[in-house]
Order: C-alpha cells, then sequence, then structure tokens
C-alpha cells in the first residue's frame, strides 16, 4: 500500500487499526496528545464482547494474551436495592462470553504489539488543512507538521478530525456520573466489598444509581450515576474533595451506608464524567482520504460496548484497507457502508439501555434483562 496511513489518537480503536494493519506488512503513524503510555489512568474494566470486541482480537492475533489478563470472576453481577437487599445474585461460574479486563492491561497489549517507532506522543493535533487530492497537513502543539495521504480520526467524542467529514457536534445525554475509588476493599471497607461482591454491583433508582466494578487487587472502582441539568455538575467544585463528596453523597441520603460509602470513603478525589452522545444514526459522506472510527464516529451512551465497537472498527478498517491496498476509496466506502448501520443500531440499544438504567421503571426494568437473558437461552 503505497498510500501512508496516518492516525490520530492511541485508544484502542487507533491501535487496533494500526495492529492489524501491521500484521498485514502496511505500515502507520499514530500521534497521540498524550506525553507517553502511563500519562494517564485509563479507565476501569471493559466486558469484551463475542460478536464484535473478541472477533477484533482474533484479527489481530492477540486472543490469547487477551486471555491472559482476563478478571476471572469478573462476570458476577449483583443487583441491590436502595438498602442494600440483593434482588440478584448472578456468579461468575465460567460459562459467562464477556470476560472482564481492565481497560489499561488491553492498551498495552496493543501497544506492546506494535514496532516501538508506531507512536508519536505528546502530539496534541490542533489544526488540519486540506490540500487536495485527499491529503491534508496536520499541525500539532508542539510545533510539528505532518501531510497525510490517509487520515484517520480515532481521537475520541471531541474529535479535531471529525469536522472535515461532519458538522454534529456531541450533546449531554442528560446524566452524569462521577468516579471513585476504595483500595484494599476487603481489610479496609469490608461491608462495602461483601456489597459489591465479586464483579459487577448496580444499586438503582429512577435517576440515579451508584455502580462498582471489584477489580484486581481489592480495588472497589465506583460509578456515581446522577440524572442532573448539566449547570448542576458545573455547581460542583471538584477540586474541593471533601464538599464535592458532600454533595454527591447527599443526593443519595437514606442510602444504605454500605453503598453510600462507595462515596463518601472514596480514596481518590471524585472525578466527574460527563456523558454525551452523537446524534443516532450519524454519518457523513464520502470525503477523500479520511474517515473516523470508534466514539469519533459514534459517541453514544455507555453501555458496554463502545470500546468493543472501537476495536470492532479498527479492525474491520484494518482488513478493508488491506483488502484493497491499492484503492484506498475502495477501502473506505466498503468499511463505511458497514458502519454506518453497526453503529446506528447499536446507538439505538444504548439509549434504550439508558433509559433501563436510570429511567422511572428501575431497577425493575434492569432486573428485566435478566429475565430476558434466562428465557432465551
Amino acid at each position: 500500500m503505497a498510500t501512508p496511513v496516518t492516525i490520530i489518537g492511541a485508544g484502542l480503536g487507533g491501535l487496533m487499526l494500526a495492529r492489524v494493519l501491521h500484521i498485514h506488512g502496511i505500515p502507520a503513524t499514530l500521534y497521540e496528545a498524550d506525553a507517553s503510555a502511563g500519562a494517564r489512568i485509563q479507565g476501569g474494566q471493559l466486558d469484551i464482547h463475542e460478536h464484535n470486541g473478541q472477533l477484533a482480537l482474533k484479527a489481530a492475533g492477540l486472543f490469547d494474551k487477551f486471555l491472559e489478563r482476563i478478571h476471572k470472576g469478573g462476570e458476577a453481577i449483583r443487583v441491590l436495592d436502595t438498602d442494600a437487599a440483593v434482588l440478584l445474585d448472578k456468579p461468575d461460574d465460567g460459562t459467562g462470553v464477556r470476560p472482564e479486563v481492565l481497560r489499561g492491561d488491553l492498551r498495552q497489549i496493543l501497544l506492546d504489539s506494535l514496532p516501538a517507532d508506531t507512536i508519536k506522543w505528546g502530539h496534541k493535533l490542533t489544526a488540519i488543512q486540506p490540500i487536495g487530492d485527499g491529503r491534508h497537513e496536520l499541525t500539532f502543539a508542539n510545533g510539528s507538521t505532518v501531510t497525510t495521504g490517509l487520515l484517520i480520526g480515532a481521537d475520541g467524542a471531541w474529535s479535531r478530525v471529525r469536522p472535515l467529514l461532519s458538522d454534529a457536534k456531541p450533546k449531554y445525554v442528560g446524566t452524569s456520573f462521577v468516579e471513585t475509588y476504595l483500595f484494599d476493599a476487603d481489610e479496609r471497607h469490608p461491608a462495602s466489598a461483601k456489597a459489591v461482591g465479586g464483579g459487577a454491583m448496580y444499586a438503582l433508582s429512577p435517576g440515579k444509581g451508584i455502580l462498582a466494578h471489584r477489580e484486581a487487587g481489592g480495588v472497589l472502582h465506583t460509578y456515581v450515576g446522577l440524572t442532573k441539568p448539566q449547570e448542576w455538575i458545573a455547581g460542583i467544585d471538584f477540586t474541593d474533595t471533601a464538599a464535592a463528596t458532600a454533595r454527591v453523597a447527599r443526593v443519595f441520603d437514606g442510602w444504605a451506608p454500605e453503598l453510600t460509602a462507595l462515596i463518601t470513603e472514596g480514596e481518590t478525589p471524585p472525578v466527574p464524567r460527563i456523558l454525551h452522545a452523537l446524534p443516532i444514526g450519524h454519518r457523513w459522506d464520502r470525503v477523500p482520504g479520511v474517515t473516523l472510527l470508534g466514539d469519533a464516529a459514534h459517541l453514544m451512551p455507555p453501555n458496554g460496548e463502545g470500546a468493543n465497537l472501537a476495536l470492532f472498527d479498527g479492525a474491520e478498517l484494518g482488513r478493508a484497507l488491506a483488502t484493497h491496498p491499492n484503492d484506498v476509496e475502495a477501502a473506505l466506502t466498503e468499511y463505511e457502508q458497514a458502519l454506518f448501520p453497526r453503529s446506528t443500531a447499536e446507538a439505538v440499544n444504548a439509549s434504550r439501555d439508558f433509559e433501563i438504567f436510570f429511567g422511572a421503571d428501575t431497577p425493575r426494568s434492569f432486573l428485566g434483562l435478566f429475565t430476558h437473558d434466562e428465557q432465551s437461552e
């Protein structure tokens, strides 16, 4: 393939694309704003699905490495009411098909699979100038520039590549998360550790919820869901840890202390995650020399599919380019024709799932998911 491949963003999707291209002998250069691979925490646990994420890892030749890193027991699910009474307790009996893995571990597998010079760290994209024939000149915050033959935007929710293709902008979904951690939980926070159990725990009420995952080493990683106006979240000073924690905890007054302790006893400053989504059915007309993958293409409310879709997008785009090495536009057309209906269907599901999680009928609506799964087996 004579056209140089330039990827913006070293998240899971961009790395997967670079890996699949690499095993097909197609070089790519990846530009990432972070100064290094360890510049920031990469997030919590991901359940990797058979029909997309796992297929991508197999296409990349990394499935066995992935299996070495999974969190055994992590597929257990508990649903509690606000008094911490158990509504559902589904253990991980080893028959599940969605193994859990830390995002950071999965990212490291991908990083280790690439030649050392593939990623240019400390390159924050600041400007893009089309220069004709599908080529673009990129300018980075460090003053460097590069000319692209094929430009892939794998740069997430606030993609700088997306405006080349689409005027769509992410909009607030009406719910935010606040992220907290407890460490050495079995020894230091035994009541909360017991409530969470061995995998994921969901305590839900209309418009709010406490969602936690057990991670390796006795870590409890919590996402506090709040259906609140964006102004309400903006009104919290998260630089004042004590005040911010107290403000978030007040929303859960009356809940069981082993649940609220996941907030009040947090051992890291609470971090707000303001959730946005692109319009369902987001797509664009074919523009020579550029496309998108992952959240840059189809940002949606979190329902467990985002990382899986990014991995699958990267693998599918890599496959298309390897199939059409001498016709980039044919490859991009093939990729996008499959991407648009796939991502639209998943965005519809994500919107539905978010209503199931935080809507007026929760937790009954959430419990119904498991009843449906059992009836389908």
